[in-house]
């Protein structure tokens, strides 16, 4: 068996001598394969994680680990070293995908979303946003997808419940509004978003992957992940103060 398509590195590990472990992934789904020769010089460039690769995967049976060979098409982690919230933008997705995502099984939209994140995660403004519009992604892909049907022009959806992860409009949410979760009007339309508004979108969202998505495993909310939600606290904290 084998194939060759568009992959984004998410993960690589030291295996044998000289070897990777790789896990990329692609519009058919998260796939492992060793990457022989993978830790050398002349290949490091290639496998780093969060990379836009063409890559073959080659296996006698479907059931073997694979050999997987690549190409690089976009150098995105040589890009997200420039700025730290952008490394941690680029481990914070790549995390949630390795530990969301079963094996083999496609997920076109989070793959999609994911190479859109990744392919513009050099541009000045962008990579946050599009962070938080791809973990709905995510969750909708995960079967756990929000609801924000409903508001209107004089009624506009401003909450999200926490328990049925449904919108609830303003007038809706009465002496209710302390138990519900912000919603940021850009997860709606395609209006600029402050640092506030992408705090509280990360937050909405991690409340319901927390739940939903590595509850139901019974594991935490990946470290690379809930790492950024509390720097990009710490930093709305300091700047309120600075203002102050």
């Amino acid at each position: 068996m084998e194939w060759e398509a568009p992959s984004i590195l998410l993960e690589a590990i030291p295996y044998g001598e000289g070897g990777l472990l790789a896990t990329v992934l692609t519009a058919r789904g998260l796939w492992r394969g060793l990457a022989k020769g993978g830790a050398s010089r002349r290949q490091a460039a290639t496998w780093q994680r969060g990379n836009i690769l063409a890559a073959r995967w080659v296996a006698r049976t479907e059931g073997q680990l694979g050999a997987l060979s690549a190409e690089l098409v976009r150098p995105v982690a040589a890009l997200a070293m420039g700025a730290p919230e952008t490394l941690a933008i680029l481990d914070a997705a790549s995390a949630l995908v390795v530990g969301a995502l079963a094996e083999r099984e496609a997920a076109p939209e989070v793959f999609a979303g994911l190479i859109r994140l990744f392919a513009g995660i050099d541009i000045p403004g962008f990579a946050l946003p599009e962070l938080c519009r791809w973990e709905l992604v995510l969750l909708r892909e995960l079967g756990f997808g929000l609801d924000f049907s409903g508001g209107g022009d004089n009624d506009v959806l401003a909450y999200v419940s926490p328990r049925t992860g449904r919108a609830v409009t303003l007038s809706q949410a009465g002496e209710w509004v302390d138990r519900l979760l912000p919603l940021p009007g850009f997860l709606l339309d395609g209006r600029e978003a402050s640092m506030a508004d992408c705090q509280d979108a990360l937050r909405l969202t991690g409340h319901f992957l927390t739940r939903d998505v590595f509850g139901a495993r019974h594991c935490p909310l990946p470290p690379a992940r809930a790492l950024l939600y509390e720097t990009l606290c710490e930093r709305q904290r300091g700047a309120e103060k600075h203002a102050d």
